[in-house]
């Protein structure tokens, strides 16, 4: 029940994101079938374009009209004005709500015998543009709180639960602590225990970043979502539902995302400061004319000129269309920006953590030493050993026999071949019983002799097999999971633009300090479980650095979302994917570079759009308020409009030139 209480919740907070965004849609479309109709009636656009449509009553269907936008389309600013006013932080929604507010309780006083021309084109016009805005600024960033749901998902739905009347298959909602269960390979284990028969390699991997399956006996512990890669094993589960290793990631990654700063973004702070000048411009504007002289049907009507002018419609445009089209360019580029606080963050990047597994390496073994103990080739070592491993799954099995194929050998005919699980493999080849054995089988059965070569190679990390033939060791090979070959120049480029790169992984400290060494970084974290990786980002993050994060796997997930930025390697989880701002589809470090690049050429747009935006503010106000009025000059609400209208092509036009 608790595992479907996690589901349900990261379910529902899913759907919470999508059914907003389809909420502004359907304001959006309606706003804009109502808008149609205010602009034909509007004597302004009447007057620009040389037409008149009048008839009885044609100003209380115009005021008709203006209401249902006004309360339908406007809802979501006058309530975010209201939530901004609670925190003390008023923004975008507080100076749109403002600007709506002001020019539809004008226009209807207007409409019902108030001296003075209405707002109500403006008015809708505004919300459309508002609504729209809003709309492409939510798609660009749904899917963020989708991570839960992807790390729900890792869990095996069923389980084998073996009882006294034999094997049966319950959910894994129902299991207890004390239930023993079986799993056979290829499985996901249900729940974090310990196993009391059989013996395997699992699979930890997605989980805890350790990239070399780790042999599992009874008495050994086992988690909850790992693979079970060889032998049928029984496990006696230990912890359920929100105590398992996993459900402890998920709520890390809940926390994480709950915690995060939300930081006001650009627009929001143009927001704040136009708020403010909107009221005060507006107030000294009434109050200016009144002490002049000047009637208060006057007066009023410039104090509403200059509110309605103070909220452009470009700046509701001016975030979301950057956003829209870096979006779209960085996708051809193959990156996927999802969070639009991202662009503003990733700018000031001063290091870049990345994942080892799966990210600055392949996730795959590879055969770097073959290392001949006897009178056998290196040729002869690689040939047995592909021989004895070409049927099995495992991925240093695979490592040996992809390297044998890369050097065109070709692998000899075994028979009676088995697995040993956690120690090796055995067949006959060519008569002969032929082992391929970890270094503790040689241990055990006396056949261990020290060498330079294979003590120099162990004390890389590297993980190494020995092969046996008839009782006596012949030769070792050494895996290493492969380094990708862009790695060492996405370091290089990152050091180049004076950003350091770091390594995060749970794998062992020898492993980790070769990957380091061979890439040039500097610095690394080795052994680091899931949850203390976040604990790193925060560790650099105190010493007052931006950091990003690149990572792949389920263990990156809390990290990814601790960090300034997360940057998910597209070839990873969909919990990596989920929990990050920046995806990588191409699964190339060098693109992290592309990346800030873009996040610096983005944040440029959006600071020259703003500046489009809010700029003719400066000289718009004043006129609109009458200081020029001595001289004939004064704004009208028309030649308002017109330059609110040049400042949002501007600011469209400018969007269409971003490049990185």
């Amino acid at each position: 029940m608790k595992h479907e209480k996690h589901e349900h919740e990261g379910h529902s907070h899913a759907k919470h994101h999508e059914m907003m965004m389809e909420d502004f849609k359907k304001r959006f479309m309606v706003s804009v079938i109502l808008t149609v109709p205010i602009l034909i009636l509007s004597p302004l656009i009447q007057d620009f374009f040389g037409f008149e449509l009048a008839f009885p009553g044609d100003r209380y269907v115009l005021f008709g009209l203006s209401a249902v936008v006004y309360f339908y389309g406007g809802w979501p600013f006058l309530k975010g004005m209201r939530d901004e006013l609670k925190k003390k932080l008023p923004g975008m929604m507080t100076l749109i709500a403002l600007a709506i507010t002001v020019a539809f309780f004008y226009s209807a006083a207007v409409t019902f015998g108030l001296s003075g021309k209405t707002f109500y084109w403006e008015l809708a016009t505004l919300i459309d543009i508002m609504l729209i805005g809003h709309y492409i600024e939510m798609r660009s960033v749904l899917g963020a709180s989708r991570a839960l749901e992807e790390l729900i998902k890792l869990m095996p739905t069923e389980a084998h639960l073996v009882t006294p009347e034999g094997v049966k298959d319950v959910p894994v909602s129902e299991l207890k602590k004390g239930d023993v269960v079986l799993v056979k390979p290829g499985e996901k284990i249900p729940s974090d225990g310990i196993v009391v028969g059989g013996e395997t390699s699992v699979n930890e991997a997605m989980l805890t970043g350790e990239s070399k399956p780790v042999y599992r006996k009874p008495g050994d512990g086992v988690i909850g979502g790992s693979i079970n890669l060889e032998g049928a094993i029984k496990v006696r589960i230990e912890k359920t539902g929100k105590d398992t290793y996993l459900m402890q990631v998920v709520e890390l990654v809940r926390q994480a995302q709950e915690t995060r700063s939300k930081t006001q973004d650009l627009a929001n702070r143009a927001a704040f400061y136009l708020t403010l000048i909107a009221i005060t411009a507006g107030t000294v504007t009434l109050g200016t004319w009144l002490y002049i002289g000047k009637p208060f049907v006057f007066a009023l009507e410039r104090m509403v000129t200059v509110m309605v002018i103070t909220c452009p419609h470009a700046l509701g445009l001016a975030v979301p269309l950057v956003v829209s089209v870096s979006t779209s360019l960085s996708a051809k580029k193959g990156i996927l920006i999802r969070n639009r606080e991202a662009f503003e963050r990733a700018k000031d990047v001063k290091v870049v953590v990345f994942d080892k597994t799966g990210t600055l390496t392949e996730g795959k073994f590879e055969v770097t030493e073959v290392i001949a103990l006897d009178e056998l080739g290196e040729e002869e070592i690689l040939k047995y050993a592909a021989a004895l491993e070409s049927h099995s799954s495992h991925p240093i099995a695979q490592g040996i026999v992809e390297k044998a194929k890369e050097l065109g050998l070709e692998p000899y005919e075994v028979s009676e071949s088995k697995v040993l699980p956690g120690k090796g493999v055995q067949g006959v080849i060519n008569g002969k019983e032929v082992l391929v054995v970890s270094p503790g089988f040689l241990k055990e059965n006396d056949l261990w002799r020290e060498d330079e070569r294979v003590k120099e190679v162990l004390e890389q990390g590297k993980t190494v097999v020995f092969l046996v033939i008839d009782g006596k060791l012949v030769g070792a090979l050494a895996l290493a999971d492969r380094i990708r070959p862009e790695s060492r120049e996405a370091v290089k480029r990152l050091h180049e633009m004076g950003i350091k790169a770091y390594m995060l992984t749970g794998d062992n400290a020898k492993v980790a300090k070769w990957v380091a060494e061979e890439l040039g970084l500097d610095g690394f974290f080795a052994e680091v479980l899931p949850h203390q990786k976040s604990e790193k980002i925060v560790e650099l993050q105190k010493q007052g650095l931006v950091v990003a994060m690149v990572g792949d796997g389920i263990n990156d997930a809390p990290a990814l979302i601790q960090a300034d930025v997360g940057i998910a390697i597209g070839a990873g989880t969909d919990v990596a994917i989920e929990s990050a701002d920046i995806i990588l589809v191409k699964n190339d470090p060098r693109d992290v570079i592309t990346g800030v690049h873009l996040a610096k050429a983005t944040y440029r747009k959006m600071v020259q759009n703003l500046a489009w935006a809010t700029g003719y503010n400066t000289f718009a106000i004043p006129l609109a308020a009458g200081v020029l009025y001595s001289y004939g000059i004064l704004l009208s609400p028309a030649l308002g409009a017109l330059l609110m209208s040049m400042s949002t092509v501007i600011v469209a036009i400018n969007a269409r030139f971003l490049k990185v």
